[in-house]
């Protein structure tokens, strides 16, 4: 079953209401991101009714992604996708915007800190952001 129209709502949407983001891309193409997810990543989503509304992609010890969606943030579905990747890996790393207080106050919480800022000139949004990592301690 082919996941990313049902899942690529939930990105759509989180780029649609966050006013700093530059809204790049169709729901066309943020389907086609979310299928080259599935195809080459690690993919876990959490459902509601059968629903999807929530999601996290994995490369390894690398996260692409983690979004849930409007409405149901703020209600631990994102940790729980999170602890899931954690209960895989050591180590886990991530790129997240300067600009996204929420993520990098939600990836601090659960033991992420920063090891790279960047002024945005790699990413397509050509936005500042920060690589942060995790490390299981034993």
């Amino acid at each position: 079953m082919d996941d990313a129209p049902a899942l690529a709502p939930i990105l759509s949407e989180w780029v649609q209401e966050t006013d700093w983001m530059p809204k790049l891309h169709t729901p066309k193409e943020d389907i086609g991101f979310v299928k080259s997810l599935i195809d080459a990543k690690t993919v876990w989503l959490v459902e509601s009714n059968e629903q999807p509304i929530g999601f996290i992609a994995t490369d390894g010890a690398e996260i692409p992604a983690l979004y849930v969606a409007k409405g149901k943030r703020g209600k631990g579905l994102g940790k729980t996708l999170l602890d899931h990747a954690k209960s895989a890996q050591s180590r886990l790393s991530l790129w997240t915007f300067q600009a996204n207080r929420g993520a990098r106050a939600f990836y601090a919480r659960e033991g992420f800190r920063e090891i790279e800022r960047t002024d945005g000139a790699g990413n397509d949004e050509k936005l500042p952001d920060l690589r942060l990592i995790w490390e299981q301690y034993p």
